[in-house]
């Protein structure tokens, strides 16, 4: 499209003492080649698709009479994955109209399932219980069915992380694929991380990570060298897995949760994280900063006894701080309680990670801004516990999932956006 623009309208299309520019004036400054490219930057690209929250809705996907622990989108948003309490997980064809691409009865299944994880390339998934055993399942409809018909012609492959006696206390929490699809790594209830190879069919390492449960665990970038966790001894520690053999020691720690911590993000840089923690706050990382051990003795760190299954908040716990606190950033409003709730970093590709996002006890979704702290935004449907919540790659669309067994999509609004 030809346009013209005088010099003023040059000038508007510019920043102003520091100010952010808004969508217009860069639509326009875009329009006049002001960047001398004719085209937006990729960090440009970012700063106008951040500002289009999903914040419409929601349309529900599914509803079911069971709960929903796990929801999550694929790496290229085509696929999505949904884990009920009923033993169904669920691949939907997001690409598709939401189509179900294929449905898991899970085996072996002890209260629930814990954690899914996708292969890199798509082709497998896994999935965890309270049980050593963790299960290989093949995404393909070679039966010509989107059931799965286990040992007849696909894959339904029990692989047993530990020789721990399955009298029912054992149980994995968390579960992520290596880059390379080789590898599984897992946190569990004994306080250890596990590491398994795929192609030696065993498991490598297992490591005493913690003094308590170990909630979950995420690769810090693509190398797959770096391993984070999270615990319910409140500690963040960060492992290099190319060290496991010589020492079994972390490579450093991180102070300044006063609750287990429920789950764990990565940036994907190999340096800033962000955790989930019962303390009702999200806090972010920089490993930078990170001490070999803690520069405080326990006996100084607030101890508030209570159970986040069956308890109220502490109202002194939304107040009290860590003194050692070695956090960049706090992030309060939603609430973890009764199950592990997730936190993720909103997608790279249409906001450059601009938000940190969680589900909440309350049935909400929360959207922090980084940065500042603040809420950009909060989704309200939901009258159960959000555990789960995915944000897709590029598309301005999240799904929440719910206990009440609601699976409901958010889009955008455009009449919510500040041009």
């Amino acid at each position: 499209m030809a346009t013209s623009a005088s010099d003023e309208t040059l000038k508007r299309a510019r920043a102003k003492n520091g100010r952010t520019v808004n969508t217009v004036s860069m639509l326009a400054g875009r329009e006049i080649n002001s960047s001398k490219n004719g085209k937006f930057s990729r960090a440009e690209a970012c700063h106008v698709s951040s500002r289009i929250l999903p914040d419409k809705g929601p349309e529900i996907l599914e509803r079911k009479s069971s709960r929903l622990y796990i929801s999550q989108f694929s790496n290229d948003g085509s696929l999505f994955i949904a884990g009920f309490q009923d033993r169904t997980i669920v691949v939907y064809d997001a690409d598709n109209n939401w189509t179900i691409h294929k449905r898991v009865k899970a085996r072996n299944m002890n209260w629930t399932i814990t954690d899914t994880a996708l292969s890199p390339d798509q082709r497998f998934l896994v999935y965890a219980s309270i049980t050593p055993v963790v299960f290989l399942v093949n995404l393909g409809n070679e039966t010509g069915g989107i059931d799965s018909l286990a040992n007849v012609t696909d894959i339904h492959e029990g692989l047993s992380l530990s020789s721990y006696d399955d009298d029912g206390d054992f149980g994995i929490w968390s579960l992520k694929f290596s880059q390379d699809g080789n590898e599984i790594v897992a946190g569990s209830n004994d306080n250890c991380i596990y590491v398994y190879d795929l192609n030696a069919a065993t498991t490598t390492y297992r490591v005493s990570a913690h003094n308590d449960e170990v909630n979950t665990v995420a690769f810090a970038d693509e190398s797959s060298h770096l391993i984070y966790s999270g615990s319910d001894d409140y500690l963040c520690k960060v492992w290099d897995r190319r060290c496991f053999s010589a020492n079994n020691k972390p490579a450093g720690e991180l102070v300044g949760h006063l609750g287990g911590v429920t789950s764990i993000d990565s940036r994907g840089d190999g340096r800033h994280f962000i955790s989930n923690s019962k303390d009702q706050s999200i806090k972010l990382w920089d490993i930078r900063t990170m001490s070999s051990g803690s520069n405080f003795e326990r006996a100084q760190v607030p101890r508030i006894r209570w159970d986040y299954r069956c308890m109220r908040v502490p109202p002194r716990l939304r107040t009290v701080a860590h003194p050692g606190d070695e956090s960049l950033m706090t992030y309060k409003g939603h609430e973890v309680l009764q199950t592990l709730i997730r936190c993720y970093f909103s997608p790279r590709i249409s906001t450059g990670q601009k938000y940190i996002y969680t589900g909440s006890y309350d049935g909400t979704v929360h959207i922090y801004d980084v940065v500042t702290g603040h809420t950009a935004a909060t989704l309200s449907f939901h009258n159960h516990p959000v555990r789960d919540c995915s944000w897709h790659p590029w598309q301005p669309v999240l799904v929440s999932s719910c206990w009440g067994g609601n699976l409901v999509k958010w889009d955008h609004d455009p009449r919510s956006m500040d041009f």
